[in-house]
């Protein structure tokens, strides 16, 4: 159905150093580490452990999952990762659902924005500034060098694994996530495995080089350290935010960055404006691509709606991770009380803080001038469609997402709302409809929401066995390997299974069972492993649907 990227291989080695979380009295052996990046770890490793690492944090409910953040962010990240000094790495970015105002870049190329920190940017290019940065980091190979030249007592990669989860999990929120991966044997907080002062500055100057080449404004790092620090040192003390913390913000860092910035901004002004590439040039050093026969059509994106993207998505991504009932007062008040306020993106992030707080009649009411002006913005019409479903709207919302999905044939975004819509509440045929809707799609994906919502529909429309599969994705991409190969072994002992689904079936447990074998002989407390004790309160899943638990924290 659908290609599972499982790393079996990795299994023993990715068990043995999660468990790794001793202190220094234990007398753990450090390895000899080397000088060399890829031998402290493959590239390949690297980016299996990254992606161990966000299944964890899926599972601890510390990612925020929605496809057009996701796409925003990743675009945003790619465009940056095409002006860096090895475009060809492997990367990949997303959103933690935390209001602790920070970022990490973690093995493999994956780097995390959090929420805090995307709704505290003020443009574009401050939020591209801080990925900047992260990608420097990863570039310049730091996390290897920060273990290399240290003294710790753990494997390299358990600490990297273990410090990025605390990083992202809100360590001063008090939820221990990463002291569940280390059976309560320390925590390891991500201010610990620091980069130096020497790191910091290189990554600043990678980081303002990649802006610069990637068309932002090379000032904008530096803008936001101050920004940062002039909005949240007021009435604080000496309780910094983890940012400052994390990436220490001294005034030769900052006078460093503004003048490599200059530097850059100076060198821009005198290059010649408009495409500098001729079509002799064009078809002599790269590959012909088809559909484009003039080099100049290249030209950069810009909104053909007017509407600043940017900005739509920092306030859907405030509305998703807080309290939409909280944060609809919030917009009210905002704009009864501050003219200054009543921009678009704030009506749209009162629209959303709406829908999802069971008013979208009144969200119907905001975003109806906002499409008058803007007819044409995928955003908007995406909110109108989800709140004509919250407000009873059904047939006309599905008019909409069918609109949307003709337009935008294979958009996550647009497949995954209108699947919901037709399966939740509609007939077997309808979700059937939505089954194949979403079916195309999960070769691209490893968000466990599209799984879960293909499952759904596949269950409705009565193919029970696609339902099943689809469901131990679900859970294995949100960090439950156990639940998901048991899953995988009731489907098995059906007598109903024909040739290829028992084939399919096989696979995914031979795939499966090392990596499951691993964590139950270390007795890593994953949230779902039955022989590691039983895990905190905040992290017991209550209530399953059809093996499918949904989490409460």
């Amino acid at each position: 159905m659908a290609k599972r990227v499982w790393f079996p291989r990795l299994a023993t080695l990715a068990a043995a150093l999660m468990a790794c979380g001793l202190n220094a009295q234990e007398g753990v052996r450090l390895p000899d580490l080397g000088s060399s990046a890829d031998a402290l770890i493959s590239p390949q490793d690297a980016q299996d452990y990254g992606a161990a690492m966000l299944r964890q944090m899926r599972s601890l409910g510390l990612v925020l999952d929605d496809p057009l953040v996701n796409d925003y962010i990743n675009d945003l990240g790619y465009r940056l990762v095409a002006a860096s000094e090895r475009p060809r790495e492997h990367f990949s970015f997303f959103v933690a659902k935390d209001d602790v105002i920070n970022a990490f870049a973690a093995p493999g190329g994956y780097i995390a924005v959090n929420s805090g920190l995307i709704v505290l940017t003020r443009n574009e290019d401050e939020l591209a500034g801080v990925i900047a940065h992260e990608i420097g980091h990863i570039t310049q190979n730091h996390l290897q060098r920060a273990f290399e030249d240290s003294k710790k007592s753990a494997p390299l990669m358990a600490l990297i694994l273990l410090g990025a989860i605390a990083a992202g999990s809100g360590a001063h929120s008090g939820d221990s996530s990463a002291a569940v991966l280390m059976g309560g044997q320390g925590l390891l907080m991500q201010r610990e495995i620091n980069f130096t002062r020497k790191d910091e500055i290189e990554a600043d100057r990678v980081g303002i080089q990649t802006l610069a080449n990637a068309g932002f404004d090379p000032h904008a790092m530096a803008s936001f350290f101050d920004h940062m620090q002039d909005t949240l040192r007021v009435g604080m003390g000496d309780d910094l935010p983890s940012l400052l913390q994390d990436h220490p913000v001294f005034p030769a860092r900052i006078s460093d960055a503004n003048a490599r910035a200059d530097a850059l901004a100076a060198r821009q002004k005198l290059r010649p404006t408009g495409s500098t590439l001729s079509r002799e040039q064009w078809e002599k050093a790269t590959a012909p691509v088809a559909y484009l026969k003039d080099p100049s059509a290249l030209l950069p994106r810009h909104d053909h709606d007017g509407l600043d993207t940017y900005a739509l998505i920092r306030e859907r991504v405030r509305v998703l991770s807080g309290d939409p009932a909280r944060l609809a007062d919030y917009y009210a008040r905002n704009l009864a009380e501050h003219a200054a306020f009543d921009t678009p993106a704030n009506r749209y992030g009162y629209a959303l803080a709406l829908t999802l707080s069971n008013r979208g009649e009144q969200a119907l009411t905001q975003l109806a001038p906002l499409l008058a002006g803007h007819p044409d913005s995928l955003l908007l019409q995406l909110a109108q469609a989800e709140a004509m479903l919250q407000a009873g709207h059904r047939a006309e919302a599905l008019t909409r997402y069918a609109e949307l999905n003709a337009r935008s044939p294979r958009n996550h975004a647009v497949a995954l709302a209108y699947a919901k819509a037709l399966s939740e509440g509609g007939s077997r045929e309808q979700a059937a409809s939505a089954a194949a809707l979403l079916r195309p799609l999960l070769d691209d994906s490893d968000e466990p929401d599209m799984y879960r919502t293909y499952a759904r529909a596949s269950e409705r429309a009565g193919d029970s066995v696609r339902a099943g599969e689809a469901y131990a994705d679900a859970s294995y991409l949100s960090g439950r390997p156990f639940d998901a190969l048991e899953q995988l072994k009731r489907l098995l002992r059906r007598d109903d299974l024909d040739y290829y689904a028992r084939a399919r079936i096989q696979g995914r447990i031979a795939q499966l069972t090392p990596l499951v074998m691993e964590l139950r002989k270390r007795k890593i407390p994953t949230e779902d492993n039955p022989d590691a004790g039983s895990p905190p309160p905040q992290l017991r899943a209550a209530g399953c649907d059809t093996g499918d638990c949904v989490r409460v924290r």
